[in-house]
């Protein structure tokens, strides 16, 4: 099905559908060119439902967002932020980590039961649009997003050109080597990564392995060791991040050693990319923001050539990639 022309019509605006595809959830928003969003939708991603199951999904939610007097044909097309690896001259998703298909279409299906214009990019590069045309970013030629939650992502502009890569995943920065002897094994099935030590799914690996080399009377002493008991002999990131809150020595010492390690990963984005700015969101970050950006400020000087950029938590919270979405179909971004 042809995807009809541009309308602006909705009562003075323009209106975009904006998607964050995740592997635990799809969130569905509406929203306009100056950034209010207007209606939102979440449901837990439909993994199992055959290939076409997950755009299927998301047109069933856009289908359901009621906003009075709002007619399909007003919307000028559907911004889509996924988590990869992407494929995208194919439009969709390559092997999907959480998703247990080959393939996953997504920009075909919904443009031809929609009719709207569809438009894909990998979750982090869709955030730091949302950055650039909504947030901190504003008018930055050199701009970085990091994402620091279940893994650890990045977006990059340079020279006010978006950085795509071939198949849509060139800024894969979670996937950076911050340990060359590779301790700890990351999710993608290498060493070493730095999302492997610095993410939510990492951290419990990377605490485990710094008590190992720790006196059992110096655990035992620490909130960690209760914490510990509580979850099962595995401290998860949330319970690392409350018990150094709590003023507990061994979880602020583990803190400030991942800190170190993500000043390592920021330095190389630094160093890679050149960034005037650097923002920061996830859920590791956005629930902790001073135990993981202030470590970050302290050491990244230690380990990058390039002059050191401002760095700051994003003010678009955890709805930076749906801000990127509506961007990516307000500027009609084709990579």
């Amino acid at each position: 099905m042809s995807v009809p022309a541009l309308r602006l019509v909705h009562m003075g605006r323009r209106l975009a559908f904006g998607v964050d595809l995740g592997g635990t959830n799809v969130r569905v928003v509406l929203g306009d060119e100056r950034g209010n969003i207007l209606a939102r939708l979440m449901e837990r991603t439909e993994t199992r439902r055959g290939p076409l199951g997950v755009s299927r999904q998301i047109v069933r939610m856009i289908r359901s967002i009621r906003v009075e007097g709002l007619k399909l044909g007003e919307v000028e097309g559907v911004g889509i932020g996924s988590a990869g690896p992407l494929d995208l001259k194919r439009g969709g998703l390559m092997k999907p980590t959480n998703i247990p298909y080959e393939f996953v279409p997504l920009v075909e299906p919904i443009e031809e039961e929609l009719g709207l214009k569809t438009y894909l990019l990998n979750d982090c590069s869709t955030a730091v649009m949302g950055e650039r045309f909504f947030g901190a970013g504003k008018g930055v030629e050199n701009l970085a997003y990091i994402t620091i939650s279940t893994g650890i992502g990045g977006g990059v502009y340079v020279d006010g050109k978006l950085l795509i890569g071939k198949d849509g995943n060139a800024t894969e920065i979670g996937h950076f080597t911050i340990d060359y002897e590779g301790h700890l094994l990351c999710g993608c099935g290498k060493r070493g990564h730095w999302e492997a030590y610095c993410s939510g799914n990492g951290i419990p690996n990377y605490v485990d392995l710094i008590l190992r080399d720790k006196s059992r009377n110096e655990v035992e002493l620490s909130l960690l060791s209760m914490m510990r008991e509580r979850e099962g002999g595995r401290i998860s990131a949330k319970s690392l991040y409350e018990s150094a809150k709590a003023g507990d020595s061994l979880a602020l010492e583990i803190v400030d050693r991942i800190g170190r390690l993500n000043a390592i990963g920021f330095a190389c984005v630094n160093d890679a990319y050149d960034p005037s700015l650097i923002t920061v969101g996830g859920s590791v970050a956005l629930n902790n923001r001073s135990l993981v950006i202030e470590p970050i400020r302290r050491y990244i000087g230690e380990h990058t050539r390039n002059r050191v950029p401002e760095i700051r938590i994003t003010p678009l919270g955890g709805d930076v990639v749906l801000y990127g979405a509506l961007a990516m179909v307000f500027n009609r971004f084709s990579p």
